[in-house]
């Protein structure tokens, strides 16, 4: 079926709220990742729209918990929520993992998307990109854009500041949850990614939030995992350098330190 997308997305205007958008269209969908910005976009849609439905798409770059976490929210919310999947492993453009893996990514997931909502009957697809997000280093953006997805945070202004806040005061649990790029940001841009490897990334990564890290990354670094954590998160790892060894040990022989992390 022929995307009705119509590509005029992200024209921001300060003087328009949320309200207004959803005045503007009524019936929408929402493209819900789990966290903060597409959790609460999905919220507000809900409050202000006719009708919306939820999708979020399944394949081994999302971690088991962003489904959880977008499946609670929409419970809560009382929008409806499906689930696609995509096998992004079998699309040689992205597995090989080159500097445009991200473009390639965003367009079949987006497409996904796009052929569900269509045959839901839905016209226009939602996706959380906010005000404060810097579209240079967002690559995926160029393929949103050309398929005409919608970014309402953006185009009312809206920071992730003021996002965090709002959500807060509406009692959305993600709202201090910590921005989460997809585990294919863990491997080196030029390293073919295989499932095997994306699935030690994960279950170190769980095994860190189980011990209370919150910000944080396992990169792969030659084979060994590269531990990116945030300043306020030191007192953790001084205190557990021991037990994190022997977590990741099963997934990774070696274990290095990142001492130059910027986030």
């Amino acid at each position: 079926m022929e995307s009705r997308f119509d590509g005029k997305a992200d024209r921001k205007d300060i003087n328009m709220d949320l309200r207004d958008f959803f005045n503007k269209h009524p019936r929408v969908a929402v493209a819900c990742s789990g966290g903060v910005d597409s959790t609460f976009l999905m919220v507000q849609a809900k409050k202000y729209a006719k009708d919306v439905k939820a999708y979020f798409v399944q394949s081994a770059f999302q971690p088991g918990f962003e489904l959880e976490d977008a499946r609670k929210c929409c419970e809560k919310a009382g929008v409806k929520l499906c689930v696609i999947k995509v096998d992004v492993l079998g699309d040689r453009r992205i597995a090989d993992n080159s500097a445009d893996r991200c473009y390639y990514c965003k367009k079949a997931l987006f497409e996904a998307m796009i052929k569900a909502a269509g045959e839901d009957g839905y016209t226009i697809l939602l996706e959380g990109t906010n005000a404060s997000d810097d579209e240079d280093d967002r690559p995926g953006m160029r393929a949103l854009r050309a398929l005409g997805v919608y970014f309402p945070l953006r185009e009312c202004g809206m920071g992730k500041a003021e996002i965090r806040k709002q959500a807060k005061e509406e009692g959305i649990f993600t709202h201090a949850k910590p921005a989460y790029a997809c585990l294919a940001t863990r491997i080196p841009v030029g390293t073919p990614i295989t499932a095997d490897m994306l699935n030690r990334v994960e279950e170190s990564e769980r095994a860190l939030f189980a011990m209370g890290f919150k910000d944080f990354r396992v990169r792969v670094y030659h084979g060994a995992a590269r531990l990116q954590i945030c300043g306020e998160e030191w007192q953790i790892f001084s205190e557990k350098r021991r037990e994190i060894a022997k977590a990741l040990q099963p997934f990774f022989s070696e274990v290095f330190l990142d001492i130059l992390v910027e986030r």
